[in-house]
């Protein structure tokens, strides 16, 4: 009987003692506020290596029109995070991160039976911070230069110059706001 006394103290001990060894949340699931407008679907999950560095993937879905041009297929961006706080550990506080990027989309011209598939790799550096709000809501914001090469490969009798790809080729400014949730 005294050993089940002991148990039941040490089990409510270390119940309400919970929060004393409580550690910060080491994951983050976000949507990029700023995807929508772009018909796009981005999302992103990050996992703390250690206290200044981290481990990000983000996938993306787009639907978008650039001029005439239909744009549809996925991305993914794996990203690295230097994170620059003494009083903060990661997944906080303002970082550097190096990340590449893969695209393959799916292009159509409007009226046309035209058709190309564009696929795309580059990379970049981001300068941002995030901040965990009761260590359960992030709000990430992030800017830096990217840069984009890729090749059309043209399915129906048009050629490459007929596709407008934008800013998915060549140098450009990767940019968001991302809102998530910490566990």
């Amino acid at each position: 009987m005294k050993n089940y006394r002991f148990y039941f103290f040490i089990f409510f001990a270390l119940l309400f003692t919970k929060n004393v060894f409580a550690q910060a949340p080491q994951n983050v699931i976000k949507l990029n506020i700023f995807s929508p407008i772009v018909r796009t679907l981005s999302v992103s999950y990050e996992r703390a290596l250690s206290a200044d560095n981290s481990f990000q993937v983000n996938v993306l879905y787009t639907g978008y029109s650039i001029d005439d041009t239909k744009l549809r297929g996925f991305g993914i961006t794996p990203e690295y995070r230097f994170y620059l706080s003494e009083s903060k550990d990661a997944p906080a506080g303002f970082y550097i991160g190096p990340f590449l990027r893969y695209q393959n989309l799916n292009l159509e011209i409007e009226g046309t039976t035209d058709e190309a598939t564009l696929s795309t790799f580059g990379g970049g550096v981001l300068i941002g911070g995030q901040w965990l709000f009761k260590d359960k809501i992030s709000l990430d914001t992030f800017i830096g230069p990217s840069y984009n090469a890729g090749s059309v490969n043209v399915k129906d009798g048009a050629d490459e110059d007929t596709f407008s790809t934008g800013i998915f080729s060549g140098f450009g400014v990767r940019f968001g706001v991302t809102v998530g949730y910490a566990f």
